[in-house]
């Protein structure tokens, strides 16, 4: 089956069949012998901005394969990551995947990290008709519809909205209850869905939006954006941004002055440890999604797992506990795993159809999988950061003395400090 290339970051397939240099096409996949590796192939942001995301996931993907391997594989061979570093940029993917999939000749291909970057590498998965499971990419499928992708993301059947539900939610539940709301977002592909969910939830609690705004990628100067949101007066906030522009936000608002009753949302970025430690208490009173934390009841089936990739993570100058991307990395790769044991192949067309009708077991929690492939249920949280100084350090960041979830309430730890300017002393 072929699919028309209509999303924005498809124009690198052309120029990636011609890096490919004129290959031919992959011959039909024969079936593999005794003792061949399998191979799982993807590209990571490995340097650039989404490095220290990144890198965290694919210590997580190679504690996965380093365990099936001392167990022997899986359908009694090895299993083999074959992996390049995208440099955290959207026009390096269409060539990496192409390579991946014709030269290379890996069995299954996984999605590198973050929307910005599955999107180009979908409609490369689409012309060759291979199963894809995206990694914490938002809602890429919604105009292809492909049948072979699958999202390793929480967000449930209605992803663009999952990110800010939570805190429209929180919002909505104050009394007097905030009337206005301010919209800001990256013009960027996964900053433009959240903020079409932040839109749509703004709509549905009954809140009148009265600025919404995009910033280019690669702002250094966030002061006139945070001027503009003053003079709105806007009750609450809503900011979609990848993390340069987060951190650089909250570090103007603190800067400025700037006390909106809520603040938050969709920040990619101030959920890793190196953001967190470079912003501190500047972080306090923000309200932000998170799609893990080590909670009691979260960390009770994955804590044999960071006892590992924290132990592996020594010297090698990444997040030293892994609990953004580490566990997600592990969880998303224990996917193709269970398919490939379950469906008993590597025929793609055999583990998209295991996907479909079959629950997963992971770290994470169980993943079931629906329409476009989205999770039946969302997973997202949203939580408050309070309490932080400038003496936090590696032990604060491993409980949960300096964050809140908020909800959903089977998730909840506490209530929401409001409004923002009392949360944030």
């Amino acid at each position: 089956m072929r699919y028309h290339l209509t999303r924005r970051g498809a124009a690198g397939f052309g120029a990636a069949l011609l890096v490919a240099g004129g290959l031919a096409a992959a011959a039909t996949e024969a079936s593999a012998q005794s003792g061949e590796p399998i191979k799982l192939g993807f590209s990571m942001a490995l340097t650039g901005p989404l490095a220290p995301n990144g890198k965290q996931s694919l210590l997580g993907a190679q504690i996965w394969a380093d365990e099936v391997n001392a167990k022997g594989g899986l359908l009694g061979r090895k299993v083999e990551l074959v992996h390049y570093d995208d440099q955290s940029n959207p026009t390096n993917v269409p060539g990496i995947y192409t390579k991946l999939i014709e030269i290379d000749k890996v069995d299954v291909v996984m999605g590198p990290y973050g929307t910005n970057l599955n999107a180009p590498a979908l409609p490369v998965v689409m012309q060759k008709n291979k199963l894809f499971v995206g990694f914490f990419a938002l809602d890429i499928n919604s105009e292809f519809h492909y049948p072979k992708y699958f999202s390793m993301l929480p967000t449930g059947p209605t992803p663009r909205e999952a990110f800010t539900e939570g805190f429209f939610q929180a919002a909505a539940a104050q009394n007097p209850k905030p009337a206005t709301v301010a919209l800001v977002s990256e013009d960027a592909e996964f900053a433009r869905n959240a903020c079409d969910g932040a839109r749509n939830n703004a709509k549905a609690g009954g809140f009148n939006i009265i600025y919404d705004k995009t910033f280019p990628p690669g702002t250094t100067d966030f002061s006139p954006i945070i001027h503009a949101l003053q003079a709105t007066n806007a009750d609450i906030v809503a900011v979609c941004s990848y993390p340069l522009s987060s951190v650089g936000i909250v570090q103007s608002v603190r800067e400025l002055g700037f006390k909106p009753k809520m603040l938050g949302g969709a920040m990619v970025g101030l959920q890793a440890l190196a953001f967190k430690d470079k912003l501190k208490g500047k972080l306090n009173g923000i309200v932000n999604y998170e799609t893990w934390v080590p909670s009691p009841k979260l960390l009770a089936p994955a804590a044999e797992f960071f006892k590992v990739y924290q132990e592996r993570a020594k010297g090698q100058g990444i997040d030293p506990l892994g609990y953004y991307l580490g566990g997600w990395g592990y969880a998303d790769f224990q996917l193709i795993g269970q398919a490939i044991e379950g469906a008993g192949t590597v025929d793609n067309d055999k583990l998209a159809e295991y996907f479909r009708t079959h629950e997963f077991k992971t770290i994470m929690g169980d993943i079931k999988f629906g329409k476009n492939g989205e999770w039946t249920k969302s997973g997202m949280l949203q939580v408050q950061y309070h309490g932080l100084t400038d003496a936090a350090n590696l032990e604060t960041w491993r409980g949960m003395s300096y964050q809140t979830v908020i909800s959903p309430p089977d998730q909840k730890t506490g209530a929401l400090v409001y409004p923002y300017e009392k949360a944030a002393e």
